[in-house]
């Protein structure tokens, strides 16, 4: 097969996993900075360009996109999509996943555990909204935020109070969530592969930081997960339509609690707790995906022909 990931970054850890990975199973790979690629939006022959190139031949794209290029990541995996190459995750998956509001609001519908979650746009509202999710200590969180950044425990009535009114006065989106203090600073990362857990790590984050992103300086360590918790992370996965994701959970006194769902896991800190390939695991999942494609596309010829015959 040949393989187009979506990287701006060739030297990132995870993207030289996924290569190696590839080119062990005789796979052609190329990394493509997604800002660089440029697009051809035409009825019955879209196209994209790189560099004064245009790209052809490509089997599946893997997108490794960052939540700063979202928008024009997704527009560009789009038209690998409409250039009928298969997609790791598929455009739309993404950015229902990228949009917390969004993703909360589709797992709290399908009955997901979760963390009573406010959202509020009028300052008039805030005390509302503080007593709604049980008051303090509570977490805000900005809606772009990612890896840590832009997450907030406000310990106080007070301080909840001021840290909302300051977000709402820069006009940024956030939502409040209920502190789940028996969670202790650490979280799960389920790491979901084909409807699968195929590995998972708990990360604790530094004395004093109630946030555990590794990012941030946190620590990750192999757990073994519940039924429940197996269960939650890859029913997660299925209702954000991701074939290929990170689940974070917390362990509360009322269950496992979804934090977020990650397009574009990072393999670094996964490989190394659980000591599993992960990304020879995905690419075992493209060259599958990709072989039923195939299998149905000559059903339908051979089924065509016979028809003509007839």
């Amino acid at each position: 097969m040949k393989i187009a990931i979506l990287s701006r970054n060739s030297k990132l850890y995870s993207t030289i996993r996924l290569i190696e990975a590839a080119e062990a199973r005789g796979h052609e790979v190329r990394v493509l900075d997604v800002k660089r690629c440029y697009m051809n939006i035409t009825s019955h022959n879209p196209s994209i360009s790189y560099r004064g190139e245009k790209l052809t031949g490509f089997d599946a794209v893997i997108p490794r996109i960052g939540a700063s290029v979202t928008f024009y990541g997704t527009a560009v995996l789009r038209q690998f999509e409409m250039m009928n190459v298969f997609p790791l995750n598929e455009s739309v998956a993404i950015s229902r996943s990228r949009d917390k509001l969004r993703s909360v609001q589709l797992l709290a519908r399908k009955g997901i555990g979760l963390p009573v979650t406010g959202f509020a746009n009028n300052p008039d509202d805030i005390e509302d909204l503080i007593s709604q999710v049980g008051g303090a200590p509570l977490v805000i969180k900005l809606l772009e935020g990612t890896q840590g950044i832009g997450v907030v425990l406000a310990e106080t009535h007070n301080a909840a109070e001021s840290v909302i009114q300051a977000f709402m006065g820069l006009n940024a989106n956030i939502m409040i969530q209920e502190f789940i203090k028996e969670a202790g600073g650490s979280d799960i990362r389920c790491l979901v592969v084909d409807d699968k857990v195929v590995a998972s790590m708990k990360r604790q984050g530094t004395e004093g930081d109630f946030r555990s992103n590794l990012h941030r300086g946190g620590t990750a360590s192999l757990i073994r997960l519940t039924p429940e918790e197996r269960s939650t992370a890859v029913r997660a996965a299925q209702i954000m339509g991701l074939n290929v994701c990170g689940v974070d959970l917390l362990r509360s006194n009322h269950g496992p609690v979804i934090m977020e769902v990650n397009s574009s896991p990072g393999l670094q800190g996964i490989e190394s707790a659980s000591g599993k390939d992960i990304a020879g695991l995905i690419i075992q999942f493209i060259e599958k995906r990709t072989q039923s494609l195939e299998n149905s596309k000559d059903k339908l010829a051979t089924r065509t022909r016979t028809r003509g015959k007839g």
